[in-house]
């Protein structure tokens, strides 16, 4: 559905070019949900907007749905554009607009007649739980009520991929997760491929079924959540299930085991870890649903010398185990990104 091709993009600068993607390899399946992750300067707003073609890149390929963005004159990628929806961090509505002419507004720019125009608002309304608010403004809706307008707007055309800037960042946390579960449904119903810009681990957890994590214009993990959090001493497989930093006793070492249920059930896990004898404790741990898959990450505190030992066993096993390290791939913002939120180059 989504291929990047070494994808790089480079803006010249007064110091010298600034290299914001660098080789991008990426591949999203058709109607899967995939989260964007990286911290500040990562070149997550340069991806999406390579993906919508509001960028072009200097090198590589961006195909969306078998159209070679990359490579379509100004006509054609206006038309390839109304195959793609996207959803703001912060709605963008227009305010003097009612709710139902906000989300007409992409079929009045595609020229769709206006009886066609009001039986899709009226659906779409109703799909996104607002059939009652046609007439309202934007000041008269929640927070929440404005994205799932946002949505309803982004589905307006039909798209095939739905992208989404921090859908949730603006939003309480039980909004979020209402508008998480309103996206994942509309996935579920319509089919569509979703990429979620975010810096929230927790969206990643709650709706997405792959991942990957940028930095300094780079691919640095990447694949579904099952594959990155057993990825022992990751990055985002700590971040992805979190436990927390511990003091060590001396001559005492921490080391790190995940397990996918789907290969290693807990009672099993917690076995081999028991199997280990009573100079391993278990200091800390946690158990997470993924992507309709539970997953678990212990922190195990072991004399310093068998750390070797401890890890082989545990790796006989069917677990995965290394020593442990910290670290943290996210951020909410993008300063260090060469392009602002209007587009322009920054200074």
């Amino acid at each position: 559905m989504i291929e990047l091709s070494d994808l790089r993009k480079v803006y010249p600068g007064p110091a010298g070019d600034v290299v914001a993607l660098d080789g991008i390899d990426l591949v999203v399946e058709r109607g899967a949900v995939h989260g964007v992750v990286g911290r500040s300067g990562a070149g997550k707003s340069t991806l999406i907007r390579c993906l919508t073609g509001l960028e072009r890149p200097t090198s590589g390929r961006v195909v969306v749905d078998g159209t070679d963005i990359s490579a379509l004159p100004e006509q054609r990628l206006r038309a390839a554009r109304r195959r793609m929806g996207m959803v703001f961090q912060h709605v963008n509505l227009l305010d003097s607009r009612t709710v139902a002419a906000n989300v007409a507004f992409p079929l009045e720019v595609a020229g769709t007649p206006r009886a066609e125009r009001s039986g899709r608002v009226r659906e779409l309304l109703e799909l996104v739980g607002l059939g009652d608010k046609a007439g309202a403004y934007p000041a008269q809706l929640s927070g929440g009520q404005r994205q799932r307008v946002g949505i309803a707007r982004a589905l307006a055309t039909e798209p095939a991929v739905l992208l989404c800037d921090e859908p949730t960042s603006a939003l309480d946390s039980a909004t979020t997760r209402q508008t998480l579960g309103l996206i994942r449904d509309l996935r579920d119903r319509l089919g569509i491929t979703v990429v979620i810009i975010t810096h929230e681990m927790a969206v990643v957890r709650e709706i997405c079924d792959s991942v990957t994590l940028l930095e300094h214009g780079r691919v640095v993990q990447d694949g579904s959540l099952a594959e990155v959090v057993t990825d022992h001493g990751s990055r985002l497989a700590r971040e992805l299930i979190p436990v927390p930093d511990l003091p060590l006793g001396p001559s005492r070492a921490l080391v790190e085991v995940t397990y996918a249920t789907d290969e290693v059930s807990t009672h099993d896990a917690l076995a081999a870890v028991a199997a280990l004898g009573r100079d391993v404790e278990v200091v800390a741990g946690t158990i997470e649903t993924l992507a309709g898959l539970r997953v678990g990450r212990l922190q195990l505190e072991v004399p310093a010398a068998h750390v070797d030992d401890v890890i082989a066993r545990l790796t006989a096993d069917r677990l995965h185990a290394a020593p442990t390290v910290a670290g943290d791939p996210t951020d909410r913002t993008d300063p260090a990104d060469p392009r602002g939120a209007t587009g322009e180059v920054a200074a």
